[in-house]
């Protein structure tokens, strides 16, 4: 990509569930104006790290949008404004406290190898989206 994407989400590569949740937003994101990176990729580390975010670190999707990084559970529900009706509706969960949305958020992900599986390497975007991913 010649151009800094304004929306990149990104996302555990090996992760079943976080693989299953880049799927949904591909389908549900028609406009096109989420990008992704796998927290393993060598964008994700320079660019978290021009953030002070360690890439290796985060058990959480993180959203940069026009520059700020959102993680946990505002990452998720930030990125669900970018969906077409009514996945977009999950949006309105931002009205609920963060440390409750957080604390939920924090089970689900200390537990997604267990419950969802792990891959032993990152996903390989088919080439009709391929354009919307960044390494």
């Amino acid at each position: 990509m010649e151009n800094k994407p304004e929306k990149v989400v990104f996302f555990d590569g090996v992760c079943h569930l976080c693989n299953g949740s880049v799927r949904f937003l591909l389908r549900n994101n028609k406009s096109g104006s989420l990008t992704f990176s796998p927290l393993q990729s060598e964008y994700a580390n320079r660019t978290l790290g021009e953030n002070n975010i360690n890439s290796h670190e985060p058990e959480s999707i993180l959203f940069l949008k026009n520059g700020k990084v959102f993680s946990e559970s505002t990452a998720a529900l930030q990125i669900a404004r970018e969906l077409r009706y009514p996945a977009r509706l999950w949006s309105i969960f931002l009205i609920v406290p963060q440390f409750l949305r957080d604390w939920v958020y924090r089970i689900v992900a200390k537990n997604r190898y267990s419950w969802f599986g792990k891959r032993d390497e990152c996903m390989i975007p088919s080439p009709e989206v391929s354009d919307r991913f960044i390494f």
